[in-house]
């Protein structure tokens, strides 16, 4: 005979001994209802395997862990219910691993604890159920707990004030449109610090020369797995995504936890991280990997309201929200014909306000720009990255990725256009109605997978001698297009130099025309184009520093062999081959600085270890990026000497930012191998393996101590 346990058989004996062991819980609930004793039975192996060897056999301690039932445990836990311990235990339980067992385990030791203390549910307990929220512990009464054995605190001597910790909340304020315009030097209060997406910081006290001597001033493990968040930071409060979607907020000069959410994910989600959260009033902002929004209360975690995007499994969100006008806008990815989404929400309240498609319909000028495929025959469109917003003309920025399904859209049939919008496209929304105000095409018909679906930069050129408000924002081919953001008309396109495939950009429309030789298919034999379809650039988004007018990009100089076959990654019959550039040194990881204004590459940097983290750039002149050498690097931003390096445990994945609190200057990281990026270059750089063990952390750097 054999009690089952998550897939497992346990043996009888192990039941006995379990039930031997709690015999005293057991004895407690000899007059409970029959549903009770049945899980208290089910948690007496469950504690046995699980918890008894810290806790003791009988729950009244042991050598690493307190009493659960003595009272000093009652004091702690008085007033508060059964739902609050399930919570705790399945957030901190078993140590190191928690969340590894099913949520009727957790329940069941939820009532076994119960049991021990004396305290009878009428039911068996079940996740947030009305048994559960009911039954709670009885109040504390006065004196000094009767602790017994191991623990409590001996009053033979006074204890020492413990340091009180500072209340990053008590005065919490709104966090305001003026603020995400203009943060505070202090603080990072979205994707890229501002809604402008610049990626620079104003702070000062790591500068050029004191850069050398950074060194680790607090780390946290995050739950492992691929992780691409930038963090967030308010008022000494960091706000960080960890994998499995769980939401931290630590407290940014010491790293000790403020509150954790844990959402309660339907089984078999397909779990994504995400880029960004983003603040709001006073709540922070998250997408889930089941593909809704959620609304938390920034100084408690608290949910304050849950909203669903859309109910269909073929869909992803692994970008993040942007906030602006009141609104919450997330974008959406999927391979599903039709094309994706870009939704908008209410801040308040989570109400659906409008729903964008980024393939139009036949019928409409953009629509029919398909070589007259149906509506249910059109792929792509999606959306993996993060806007941003210019409060000045109250647009928000969307960049919209290429399609798979290059075949039906190589060859454009007479009467036709095939330039499929509005596929690597910038997107101009205004907030609050999701009205299209402009849009602009960077690539039409994309044969490449090379998107244009990254960060859109916010700054101010001079355009025929006028300074002019643009939008930046550069495709896989490592072309940066700036656009009049007020119209979206073009400017200027900037090559970073990597692409040899495009022969021409008009100097009006920029319209990018391709070398017929270098169109792909299975029709043709291999092509040879450069650079690979992982970027170029990629999604690491880049650094702007208007003082200068330098763009900061990191970047990947690796070229692709598009070989035909039967069953091609692109819809025209073609697989993709990674292929060292032409005269390559071997040297793929690329750093460089460009002059948006004159058109040109200032340096470039060049190493072995392809870089995936974004750039940081600050008024102290410094630059910071990551790369798969697990190797997290300061640069000068005028020559890119570099200036200092540090090695980290896990692939730095997510972009740098920096922050101060109580006047120190901090920068943070966050490490997690999963993205495409983080996946290196394993045929061109096979020494450069990913770690055996794929662990997650923020780790934040500052100057030592004088």
């Amino acid at each position: 005979m054999a009690v089952s346990f998550k897939g497992r058989r346990l043996p009888l004996l192990l039941s006995v001994a379990g039930c031997a062991a709690l015999g005293a819980a057991a004895l407690a609930q000899s007059d409970a209802p029959e549903p009770v004793r049945k899980q208290v039975a089910q948690a007496a192996d469950i504690y046995a395997a699980q918890c008894a060897s810290c806790h003791g056999d009988n729950l009244d301690g042991g050598q690493f862990a307190q009493s659960l039932s003595d009272e000093a445990f009652k004091a702690k836990w008085a007033g508060k219910n059964a739902q609050a311990l399930f919570e705790y235990i399945r957030s901190a339980m078993p140590p190191g691993n928690a969340r590894s067992l099913p949520d009727d385990a957790y329940a069941a030791l939820t009532q076994l604890i119960l049991s021990r203390n004396g305290i009878t549910a009428q039911d068996a307990l079940a996740p947030n159920s009305p048994v559960m929220i009911r039954t709670q512990f009885p109040l504390a009464s006065e004196g000094q707990p009767d602790v017994g054995g191991i623990g409590g605190l001996s009053k033979r001597y006074p204890n020492p004030p413990w340091p009180k910790a500072p209340d990053r909340f008590a005065s919490y304020t709104p966090v305001t449109e003026a603020m995400l315009q203009t943060p505070a030097p202090e603080n990072w209060l979205s994707w890229r610090r501002s809604h402008q997406g610049l990626g620079f910081s104003p702070l000062t006290q790591i500068d050029k020369r004191s850069v050398k001597n950074l060194t680790v001033a607090w780390s946290q493990a995050l739950p492992a797995g691929p992780n691409m968040a930038e963090p967030l930071v308010r008022d000494g409060v960091l706000y960080v995504f960890g994998y499995g979607d769980e939401v931290f907020a630590f407290d940014a000069a010491d790293g000790h936890l403020l509150w954790r959410y844990t959402r309660d994910l339907p089984k078999d989600t397909a779990l994504t991280s995400k880029k960004t959260l983003a603040l709001y009033g006073d709540k922070l902002f998250a997408a889930t990997s089941d593909l809704h929004m959620v609304a938390l209360d920034a100084r408690t975690g608290k949910l304050v309201w849950d909203s669903e995007i859309i109910d269909d499994p073929e869909f992803r969100n692994p970008g993040g929200p942007l906030v602006a006008d009141g609104v919450v806008m997330q974008g959406l990815t999927t391979q599903k014909t039709g094309g994706s989404i870009i939704v908008g929400l209410d801040a308040e309240t989570g109400k659906r306000l409008w729903t964008f498609n980024t393939i139009p319909s036949p019928g409409t000028p953009e629509g029919d720009t398909w070589n007259g495929l149906p509506q249910d025959k059109r792929h792509g469109g999606s959306v993996w990255t993060s806007g941003t917003y210019d409060a000045e003309t109250g647009l928000a920025l969307w960049g919209v990725a290429q399609t798979y399904d290059t075949g039906p859209l190589r060859d454009r049939k007479p009467g036709m256009n095939n330039d499929g919008l509005y596929t690597n496209s910038t997107l101009a929304f205004e907030p609050r109605t999701g009205k299209l105000a402009w849009y602009f095409q960077h690539m039409k018909n994309d044969q490449y997978d090379l998107d244009w679906v990254f960060d859109r930069v916010i700054g101010t050129l001079d355009v025929n001698g006028n300074p002019t408000r643009v939008v930046m924002t550069g495709g896989k081919e490592g072309l940066f297009d700036a656009l009049e953001l007020a119209t979206g008309k073009y400017v200027k396109t900037v090559d970073m130099g990597l692409q040899d495939f495009i022969e021409s950009i008009d100097p009006v429309t920029g319209d990018k025309h391709v070398k017929p030789e270098k169109i792909p298919g299975a029709d043709k034999g291999a092509v040879a184009v450069c650079p690979h379809a992982g970027g170029g650039r990629n999604w690491s988004p880049t650094a702007f520093v208007q003082e200068t007018g330098l763009l900061y990009v990191s970047a990947r100089d690796v070229c692709m062999d598009m070989v035909p076959s039967k069953t091609g990654f692109l819809t025209t019959g073609v697989n993709i081959e990674y292929m060292p550039p032409p005269d390559g040194d071997g040297n793929y990881g690329l750093l460089q600085a460009i002059d948006m204004q004159a058109g040109k590459v200032r340096w470039e940097v060049r190493q072995r270890a392809p870089y995936n983290m974004g750039v940081l750039a600050t008024a102290g002149d410094v630059l910071f990026t990551g790369s798969m050498d697990r190797k997290v690097k300061a640069y000068d931003q005028a020559t890119g000497d570099l200036l200092w390096q540090s090695g980290v445990a896990g692939v730095p994945n997510a972009s740098p930012i920096t922050y101060a609190v109580d006047g120190k200057q901090y920068v943070a990281i966050v490490t997690g191998a999963g993205n495409p990026l983080a996946f290196g270059l394993p045929q061109v750089t096979p020494e450069l393996a990913l770690p055996p063990v794929n662990s997650s952390s923020v780790v934040v750097f500052a100057l030592p101590e004088d």
